[in-house]
């Protein structure tokens, strides 16, 4: 479609860095002026005559046309976490989960194969399990076992699907390595960029074809929302993605997509401050003698500290998850001794979450699937926020105190 049929794009100096891009980039402001984004609560938008409706509805010409597929505030967001990520695209799905389901739908049919880490997400196991019914086979590997995911591969491979850093271990994957195997058996590899946001990590830039998020963590930031998103090149989601959108509709909301849009300018200061003091909280855990081992990309007792250092800008992320002796009790001691962090399994939020994955995240996974995912009941995972870090060391001795070492 000709320029003059196109959604019109922000002005920006070419080569904006991250930083700008995280609070300019998204569309030209209104003829209002406003310089907080807009947010368009409406269903579905007027055109001047019935000729331009046949027209934007067949795609001839880029407009707005249902808020199912097409809305201004969406695409605000879509196209900031896109020029976050480095990636061409982005569509905005309801939850990450549902980016998922979005990505299944769009890209692979009865017969198809997956290989998927073990080591993913709860939620995310049960899902590519579910799609057996519909013909779609998936193998579970080793997160950090890159022979396993080659010799995984099958004829009907087409799709790699990673989470890097992994919750709740924090394993990190080598992406360039995994794009490889699936570049060479013309699959696609997806990598879920949830715990280090773009802010850390750019899995595009490591060969990732798609880059999916749960938007309700690190994007949002302070626990508001529901959202999730694919990020791709142009055609992949346009040819691939919106159609289904179009017929499925697991549509991000407008008044979502705004706070995820306004959370993504404080992204980088955030997730890095963050990092820092989950870093700190690390160090603190590791001395303490009822725990038995910590896992944080930044620490050097981490199997992969070297590639998480590489590939996530130096930074381990928020995320930190640690063993106490004495298994499932001690674990909920140590939790429910808490006052200043909240028990929740959410993740990404500036007040410090604690959770028992076992039982919880990873809860309707059987025991065998958490043991081969290194998930035992002695396992706690802190997602740490922007208190004081000494206040949460506090809260947690408070707990580790009633455990004999």
């Amino acid at each position: 479609m000709g320029a003059d049929k196109r959604l019109p794009r922000t002005r920006l100096p070419a080569g904006a860095r991250i930083d700008t891009l995280a609070v300019r980039e998204g569309l030209p402001p209104s003829q209002w002026g406003e310089n907080s984004e807009a947010l368009f609560l409406t269903s579905s938008f007027v055109h001047p005559d019935a000729a331009t409706a046949a027209a934007r509805f067949a795609n001839e010409e880029e407009a707005f046309v249902y808020s199912r597929f097409s809305n201004p505030t969406v695409t605000m967001m879509e196209r900031r976490l896109a020029a976050l990520e480095g990636s061409e695209a982005c569509i905005g799905t309801s939850s990450g989960m549902a980016a998922i389901l979005l990505l299944v739908m769009g890209t692979l049919k009865s017969g198809d194969h997956v290989i998927c880490s073990q080591s993913v997400f709860g939620s995310t196991i049960r899902l590519f399990q579910d799609f057996a019914k519909f013909g779609v086979d998936t193998t579970f590997v080793s997160q950090t076992d890159v022979d396993a995911w080659r010799g995984a591969v099958r004829p009907g491979t087409r799709l790699l699907f990673a989470e890097t850093p992994s919750n709740p271990l924090t394993e990190v994957c080598d992406i360039a390595a995994l794009a490889d195997i699936a570049h060479r058996t013309g699959a696609l590899l997806c990598v879920d960029n949830c715990f280090c946001s773009p802010a850390l990590q750019q899995p595009i830039r490591f060969g990732a074809d798609v880059v999916m998020h749960s938007g309700t963590k690190f994007l949002d930031g302070q626990g508001r929302v529901i959202a999730g998103a694919l990020c791709g090149s142009d055609a992949f989601v346009n040819d691939k993605l919106v159609p289904v959108m179009r017929s499925a509709g697991m549509s991000l909301s407008p008044f979502n997509a705004w706070v995820v849009l306004k959370g993504l300018e404080t992204l980088s200061i955030r997730v890095r401050t963050q990092s820092q003091r989950a870093l700190e909280m690390a160090h603190w855990l590791e001395s303490q003698p009822q725990v038995e081992r910590v896992y944080h990309p930044s620490m050097p007792s981490h199997p992969q500290h070297a590639l998480a250092m590489a590939q996530q800008s130096g930074q381990g992320g928020s995320v930190v998850s640690f063993v106490v002796k004495g298994g499932r009790e001690a674990a909920f001691a140590v939790i429910d001794a808490t006052r200043v962090c909240s028990i929740t399994a959410n993740l990404g939020d500036v007040k410090t979450t604690i959770t028992h994955p076992s039982s919880t995240s990873h809860g309707r996974l059987t025991e065998p699937q958490r043991v081969a995912a290194g998930i035992v009941q002695g396992m706690i995972r802190l997602a740490v926020g922007l208190e004081d870090v000494e206040d949460l060391k506090t809260d947690l001795a408070r707990g580790l105190s009633q455990i004999h070492a």
